[in-house]
């Protein structure tokens, strides 16, 4: 057709599970890490992916409570300056080996879950050249 355009990443609007996934396996490509991170990103409520993206890199097999004040504090920051208070963040555990989750991924989606209980978050697995969702949507 003449005249279409695609539109930019930036504007293509991410509300789902798959979405997100698909969202994290552009942004990461290829999803295969040597070292542990996380990485960090927001999207405002009608689902436009804001201009911000934070690896967190040298991340620990578990998490920490002095890692956890400082995302909660970053998180903080975008969410109400940026977005209003309104809106979606998006996590995305990045790590080597087999994207199947292991006890050690699990003790983050825990300690995401305390952190991070009263508002809307996802937090996906990247490894192994695959993304998979470990917290859906919420």
């Amino acid at each position: 057709m003449t005249g279409m355009t695609t539109p930019e990443l930036a504007e293509a609007p991410v509300r789902s599970a798959a979405e997100f996934a698909a969202r994290w396996r552009l942004l990461l490509d290829p999803p295969e890490f040597a070292t542990r991170s996380l990485w960090l990103t927001w999207f405002a409520a009608d689902g436009r992916q804001q201009p911000i993206v934070i690896p967190v890199d040298d991340l620990p097999l578990v998490p920490d409570i002095e890692l956890l004040v400082g995302l909660r504090q970053i998180h903080e920051s975008v969410f109400y300056d940026q977005l209003g208070g309104r809106g979606h963040f998006a996590l995305a555990l990045c790590r080597p080996g087999s994207s199947t989750p292991r006890a050690d991924d699990e003790e983050w989606v825990e300690a995401l879950r305390e952190l991070l209980d009263d508002g809307s978050w996802s937090l996906h697995l990247a490894a192994d050249g695959d993304v998979v969702p470990l917290v859906a949507v919420s």
